[in-house]
């Protein structure tokens, strides 16, 4: 397959890199997309966007990005605390007095930003009936105690982080988190990036399909046991755990309860703020465009939101992570080329998609695809490409 769209000539080796995840067999459908001090370099799309009737991936095919979602949830937040009307060294407490009980009264934003609240995991099942009511789940957090002592150790809160943040904008706004950003950063911007995406783009929404999964291959059916091993060795056990902190985490809610999971309309509709945008590369990598030159936060206001608040090994994830307030910082659960190392910051998404923004290199960058995967080689599609991005800096 040959890639489709515009590409630099300082930037072809970005294609050549795209066009073999391709030749691999890495790829059912995907995007990349390139801003280099504001201009567009790369957008370049291939593919198929549904495996079952051959859809072509077009130019505007958006796709659900997952966990790169929480960046832009992290964005909406900041933008109150730019305006007085949330301090994210306050208690959450302050503006959501539920969220007091069992412990949890000096609970900051931050701490929930930077995935310390100790609130990973909800305790029952939610059921489908509540998926698109938020303030329902957020309330069954605010009736939860933390795991841990918050503020003592992070770990990453792969769906809860959503409810969390999103029901601290609407009790300061009156409005769901996609409302927000609808009307605050993607429709001024007139970008391609919908966090509750409207009947017409869920319907022309590339489609997800399962991929290699951590565990499935070339690894020991018979994980070590609990405490021994190393890192990658106790996160393959824990992928294979039912009951580990980190499926709990992952899995509750869960959209598999649904006919097709993220490719249910009910998921896509719904705009969970820890995963549910639905973006184009092109768009997701003009958010992070806009937010490097200022446009959407201060300059200050995103160097602070940057600084790293929590580094090392993730109680949920087990391998290292590093977060600021909301966005990932290079680390192993965010590999970032070496050039990007000090400067980097962004989000993935479950599967493989990628939202970079780089300020020293003035680079954002955005991939999305729509064949998931956890293991082996096609996990590394994404730094592939952003380290040919990189390298043709030179």
């Amino acid at each position: 397959m040959t890639a489709q769209g515009h590409c630099d000539p300082r930037f072809a080796r970005v294609r050549e890199v795209f066009d073999a995840s391709f030749a691999r067999g890495e790829e059912l459908g995907a995007a990349f997309a390139v801003y280099l001090g504001g201009e567009p370099v790369v957008d370049l799309w291939g593919g198929v966007a549904d495996r079952h009737t051959g859809r072509a991936w077009e130019r505007d095919t958006p796709v659900l990005t997952y966990s790169c979602t929480k960046a832009v949830t992290a964005t909406a937040l900041l933008m109150l605390a730019e305006r007085g009307l949330v301090d994210v060294a306050a208690p959450v407490a302050e503006v959501w007095p539920e969220f007091a009980a069992h412990g949890k009264r000096d609970v900051t934003v931050e701490h929930v930003l930077s995935h310390q609240s100790g609130l990973p995991a909800l305790d029952e099942e939610v059921p489908i009936e509540e998926f698109e009511d938020h303030p329902a789940i957020a309330a069954r957090l605010a009736a939860q105690a933390p795991i841990w002592t918050p503020g003592t150790a992070h770990g990453y809160h792969a769906l809860t982080y959503g409810f969390l943040a999103g029901e601290v904008v609407r009790r300061v706004t009156g409005r769901s988190t996609g409302e927000f950003v609808t009307d605050e950063i993607s429709g001024p911007r007139g970008l391609d990036l919908w966090l509750g995406a409207p009947d017409a783009v869920a319907a022309r929404a590339a489609r997800m399909s399962a991929g290699e999964r951590l565990g499935s291959k070339g690894g020991t059916t018979t994980p070590p046991p609990q405490g021994e091993g190393t890192p990658l060795e106790r996160l393959a056990r824990a992928a294979l755990d039912k009951t580990s902190l980190m499926n709990r985490a992952l899995g509750n809610p869960n959209p598999n309860k649904l006919k097709g999971g993220g490719n249910h309309p009910v998921i896509l509709r719904t705009g969970w703020p820890a995963m549910g945008l639905v973006t184009t590369a092109r768009g997701l990598a003009a958010f992070y465009r806009d937010l490097i030159a200022g446009e959407i936060l201060k300059h200050d206001t995103l160097r602070d939101a940057v600084r790293r608040r929590v580094n090392g090994p993730d109680r949920v994830m087990i391998i290292d992570s590093s977060f600021g307030l909301g966005y990932m910082r290079p680390s192993t659960n965010f590999l970032t080329p070496r050039r990007g190392a000090d400067t980097a910051f962004g989000h993935t998404g479950l599967g493989g998609s990628l939202g970079l923004g780089d300020p020293r290199h003035g680079l954002a960058m955005a991939y999305t695809m729509n064949r998931m995967t956890t293991a082996g080689p096609g996990v590394l599609r994404a730094y592939r490409l952003a380290s040919a991005a990189y390298d043709c800096l030179d």
